[in-house]
């Protein structure tokens, strides 16, 4: 398959036309309209290298439906534990700051650009892109940040500084996703990590069935709460 180069019109090939590694294609913005468009059709955008922007669909996808979450016997003790506070869409630009910051695994740098942050504060700020956020002592050690259209959320990165911190995350975005009849949590990419907490992996044709599903729905936009402890109900 050829890897298409966009230009300054806000249209994608078909998903399906990926390389194998899930690369679709090189070039255009990332403009709320082509962001719109890209995760109405499956697409996302990756990472930024010489100006350029890297847009995917990878084939299996990684998703995670909200009523499969899988909570460990230590895990539920933290929870029960209620040392931490989550709070929702009160400090966005941190999360994705610090996503952009902390270094996750092996990984060299990151892909989260001055470009990306940008973008998706914008992004947060007409209602699209959400935060989840976690607190410990009224500081922020922990949180995830993606995208809600229609009934699907997808998630684009997550960082921790405290132990279980991006997980409790995890765990409240999930339970707000049952609450609000989401269809499914999009984690793009494998990840032992999240396969661990009952993600799977599905292939590209029932990803897309089911986002035009999902996509039947009205989307939830604005900010979704200011501020919840972990032991109340949204």
């Amino acid at each position: 398959m050829p890897v298409y180069l966009l230009n300054d019109q806000p249209i994608f090939p078909h998903a399906n036309d990926a390389e194998p590694d899930g690369l679709l294609a090189v070039g255009g913005d990332l403009t709320i309209p082509r962001l719109l468009n890209a995760y109405s059709t499956g697409i996302f955008p990756w990472f930024e290298e010489d100006n350029l922007f890297y847009w995917f669909s990878p084939d299996p996808r990684l998703v995670l439906y909200p009523e499969r979450l899988k909570i460990s016997p230590s895990f539920l003790r933290t929870l029960k534990s209620k040392k931490f506070e989550i709070r929702i869409d009160t400090v966005f630009r941190q999360v994705i700051t610090e996503c952009s910051r902390v270094p996750r695994g092996k990984e060299d740098g990151t892909w989260i650009s001055g470009n990306f942050i940008n973008a998706y504060i914008a992004f947060h700020e007409t209602g699209y892109a959400h935060s989840f956020e976690t607190f410990y002592n009224d500081k922020l050690v922990g949180g995830l940040y993606g995208v809600s259209l229609g009934s699907a959320f997808f998630g684009e990165s997550m960082f921790h500084t405290m132990a279980d911190a991006s997980k409790v995350a995890i765990y409240f975005l999930s339970d707000f996703a049952k609450k609000k009849h989401f269809d499914f949590i999009d984690c793009q990419n494998e990840s032992d990590h999240l396969i661990r907490l009952g993600a799977e992996l599905i292939s590209r044709t029932t990803y897309l069935t089911s986002l035009k599903g999902a996509l039947r729905h009205p989307t939830l936009k604005g900010r979704w709460r200011k501020e919840k402890t972990v032991n109340s109900e949204y």
